[in-house]
């Protein structure tokens, strides 16, 4: 039986965070659905749905999201206690949060102060990369080449004409998105001045700071896991594409209630030496970045394969079984099974 640090891994109490006040909402309760199905064959785990208005409760069953009488008060030394004054003794905490609240450093601020374990990134890792803007920064440091962007602040007196000028100088088409969401929530593409200003007021529906960014016409779409085995050291998977078919591009809908929407291509056909620099990439940024635990990063590529660009990186990445981060790994040879093994194993041993 493996021990860690004492704990016997089996007798561990994992504590599952789903759900969240974030737009992804959905998306995380689907992501726990299978983490918890996969955990409870080994662990014991409690399912922490967490509801729209920040709520949490404690759920009878793994991946669910009903509001019941068992309403939980999180974090008073590393424990949780119910409205009856019970305790949960927690060993390791394992979000699968995405988007505000969850991805952006707030709950690992959250376990920080308390003192507890958890999986994934750590509270200044979080927050940069879920910040599109300062992550493009980190990528330019590290040379890894980005495309040209600028940002609006809803706050600050917008200018029209210099808007337009900005704009017309990267050339469409054009993507507008807020700075910090995930799952292309809110999201435009841009093919022609006229559709400019409403694809800005959609963006800034959800967030007040945006992009306005650069786009490639008939880009590809390539994404790179990366995974910490053990403390400081890392592993880049195989690289995968999105292949589209309904959809100009990869939009909310296409990912998640579209069935033809796109499918999955692991590992790309990409050319060797092409995958294997963004192997490089991957793991480039994320030491940049000061990441731990996992993350999936996302590139665009040309048509033609010959120019590649730092997109965005995700640090709580999708976790069901059909997502992208799982399927990126098996390709490497690491099961579903393992890969949640590893990220629990390495939260335990890092200090």
């Amino acid at each position: 039986m493996v021990t860690i640090q004492g704990l016997k891994m089996k007798n561990l109490t994992i504590a599952i965070l789903y759900g969240g006040k974030s737009t992804e909402h959905e998306v995380s309760v689907h992501s726990a659905g299978d983490v918890c199905l996969e955990l409870q064959k080994r662990y014991k785990i409690l399912p922490i749905f967490i509801s729209k208005t920040g709520q949490w409760f404690l759920q009878k069953k793994c991946g669910f999201k009903t509001i019941q009488d068992i309403e939980i008060y999180p974090l008073v030394d590393g424990n949780l206690f119910d409205k009856k004054g019970k305790k949960y003794k927690i060993d390791l905490f394992f979000p699968v949060l995405h988007g505000t609240f969850g991805e952006d450093g707030c709950v690992q601020g959250l376990f920080e102060t308390i003192g507890v374990k958890y999986i994934g990134c750590k509270v200044l890792a979080s927050a940069i990369a879920m910040n599109k803007e300062l992550s493009k920064e980190i990528a330019i440091k590290s040379n890894i080449p980005v495309l040209p962007w600028f940002s609006l602040n809803k706050n600050e007196k917008l200018d029209k004409k210099t808007i337009l000028k900005n704009a017309g100088k990267l050339g469409y088409p054009i993507f507008v998105k807020p700075n910090s969401l995930g799952s292309s929530i809110g999201i435009t593409k841009v093919n022609k001045e006229s559709e400019l200003f409403p694809a800005i007021e959609n963006a800034f529906k959800f967030e007040n700071h945006i992009l306005v960014e650069k786009g490639l016409d008939n880009a590809r779409e390539i994404f790179c896991a990366v995974i910490e085995v053990k403390p400081n050291n890392f592993k880049a998977s195989a690289c995968g594409e999105l292949i589209k078919s309904d959809s100009e591009f990869f939009d909310y809908e296409t990912k998640y209630h579209n069935p033809h929407g796109c499918d999955m291509e692991i590992p790309s056909k990409l050319p060797k030496n092409v995958q294997e620099k963004l192997r490089e990439y991957t793991k480039k940024f994320f030491i940049a970045l000061g990441g731990t635990g996992l993350s999936r990063i996302d590139f665009l590529i040309s048509k033609d394969g010959r120019k590649l660009y730092f997109s965005e990186i995700n640090t709580l990445p999708g976790l069901s079984k059909t997502s992208l981060f799982p399927n990126l790994l098996k390709e490497e040879g690491i099961s579903y099974t393992k890969q949640l093994d590893i990220l629990i194993k390495t939260a335990l041993i890092k200090k």
